[in-house]
């Protein structure tokens, strides 16, 4: 089944009067890649690529002639079109073409994702089935608490019950932006308004030093975190983490912020966290996915993706050491989730329910795509 035709879109959501803040840098509102592929037997899919940084460098990659190296494939041979992406980031090719490395990682995550989409279609089954199939539904909790501008302990208190009333029973607030103990109050208000049953996460996103962390783990410890997530400073993360992990009761999380599969299998080896988030929009796609999912299942480490619950819901659910999906269920945080499907999953009671539907199982809004799309090919 051979890939005939490559469609690229650009999604993006204008700048916002008060944006989100982590501790440190300002999550876009959509910045995204999407890659729809045709084959010559008329079954299409679709992937999508994530990104912090700006994602010129892969339309850039794109216009310059990237899709010479996908046309022609197989789509129903993910692995061996993922490897041949991959490489790249070490070819001369690339490197004449200023193809970037990041932009290559980036997209073959996307082009892996709507092949994997092509061979559920193919097999007329949904991926989780065909990764495994061991449960049909998730747990799922949504990310919060972000710092704006004039954002207060009430607003933060606001916006807290509005997810609960939308029927969500986990919720991830952002840490770190604050002194410590300004940050432990607002977790405190979080906490209060959740309740004590409702699962409670923690993420400075890399925001402390190594002593940071211990007083703020020790700090957080009364609050009853299931996690706390990426608390070290990048330079020395993972020496960090281990250290920290000596220190503090609360499960430590990692591996958004790596590049590779090759960076969370270090993390595994240090033997530091008990809970892994890699992305697969992000880096490795379903290829590299399932790679981790089955060496975390080995390792005794729990598998809760970062960002997207409707594509990393297939992951979690076919593995045994899936835990958890990432939802943002505000639209003015993430438009995206709230527009680019037609028929998501609900989150129904802190569960996704899984769809039927073969493939990723989900139609993408084609007023959705005009809206946030630019063409790039």
């Amino acid at each position: 089944m051979k890939i005939n035709r490559i469609e690229v879109f650009a999604l993006r959501a204008p700048p916002q009067g008060r944006p989100h803040w982590t501790s440190h840098f300002i999550v876009p509102t959509a910045n995204e890649i999407l890659v729809r592929l045709y084959t010559d037997e008329g079954i299409d899919g679709f992937g999508l690529a994530t990104s912090y940084t700006p994602i010129d460098q892969a339309i850039k990659a794109f216009k310059a002639g990237l899709t010479d190296q996908i046309l022609g494939e197989d789509a129903l041979a993910p692995e061996r079109l993922y490897q041949k992406l991959f490489r790249l980031t070490t070819s001369k090719t690339a490197n004449e073409k200023g193809w970037s490395r990041e932009a290559l990682i980036r997209i073959s995550a996307a082009v892996d994702i709507a092949c994997w989409d092509i061979v559920g279609k193919a097999a007329k089954m949904p991926l989780f089935r065909i990764f495994g199939g061991y449960r049909d539904e998730v747990p799922a909790y949504v990310t919060c608490g972000y710092y704006r501008d004039g954002k207060d302990n009430q607003e933060l208190r606001d916006e807290v019950l509005m997810l609960k009333e939308q029927g969500h029973t986990g919720f991830k607030v952002k840490a770190g932006g604050l002194p410590l103990g300004q940050d432990i109050e607002r977790m405190a208000v979080m906490r209060q308004a959740i309740g004590a049953e409702a699962l409670f996460m923690v993420d400075p996103n890399r925001a402390w030093d190594l002593a940071t962390a211990i007083e703020g783990a020790r700090l957080l410890e009364p609050l009853n975190p299931r996690w706390l997530e990426e608390p070290i400073r990048w330079e020395d993360d993972r020496r960090g983490l281990k250290l920290l992990a000596q220190k503090t009761r609360i499960p430590l999380s990692g591996g958004e912020s790596e590049v590779t599969s090759y960076g969370c299998r270090a993390m595994l080896e240090e033997h530091a966290i008990q809970i892994l988030q890699f992305d697969c929009t992000m880096m490795g796609g379903f290829t590299e996915g399932r790679k981790l999912a089955g060496l975390c299942e080995l390792n005794h480490v729990q598998v809760a993706p970062h960002h997207d619950c409707f594509i990393h819901a297939h992951i979690v659910a076919a593995s045994p050491a899936g835990y958890i999906v990432e939802a943002f269920t505000d639209p003015e945080r993430d438009p995206l989730q709230a527009e680019l499907f037609e028929d998501a999953p609900k989150i129904v009671n802190g569960r996704l329910k899984l769809k039927e539907q073969p493939g990723l199982g989900l139609t993408l809004s084609e007023s959705a795509i005009r809206k946030f799309g630019e063409r790039v090919m």
